[in-house]
């Protein structure tokens, strides 16, 4: 975003940039990416005319970049500065290239997780306490098990009538 922005005022930009993400208070989860998102709206409005290719490079990306607000706030700092992600896929690309190929699904998986497995036994800076697995067990259930729409029992009603009328 900064390449996109004339050099006498990418300063300016960087710090508006991360003032949209710095020192929120509400609480992780939607509450922060609101916020996140309210700041964006901010910041958009202030520099669209004046950098559009800028601020539709925030607009693009905007869901990646708030994915570290969902976590617990002690792990904001050093999710969102860090590249473990691209680290483990290097190291993936590393291993696999010894191998030559895989030869199914089942062995690339458990590469995968062996890759990840030990890279996040040296993930410094990131605390675990009760109140941050909690989190993150929370996070997970979210992501992997939305709840499902229940249906008003007036649509269900109706119908058994109309087949019973039917009938």
């Amino acid at each position: 975003m900064i390449a996109k922005v004339p050099t006498p005022a990418q300063a300016e930009i960087k710090a508006a940039f991360w003032s949209i993400f710095d020192n929120i208070e509400q609480a992780p989860g939607e509450c922060a990416v609101a916020e996140a998102t309210r700041r964006a709206g901010e910041f958009a409005a202030r520099y669209r005319r004046l950098y559009p290719r800028a601020v539709a490079c925030l607009e693009d990306d905007f869901a990646s970049l708030t994915v570290h607000l969902r976590f617990p706030r002690e792990h904001w700092k050093r999710i969102r500065h860090s590249n473990f992600i691209e680290r483990t896929f290097g190291e993936s690309r590393r291993r696999v290239k010894v191998i030559g190929r895989l030869p199914g699904e089942t062995t690339c998986l458990s590469l995968v997780w062996a890759v990840l497995n030990r890279a996040s036994r040296a993930w410094r800076g990131v605390t675990q306490t009760s109140a941050t697995i909690r989190q993150l067990q929370d996070l997970r259930r979210q992501l992997l098990e939305p709840p499902r729409r229940i249906r008003p029992r007036a649509a269900k009603t109706a119908k058994t009538k109309t087949r019973t009328a039917a009938a």
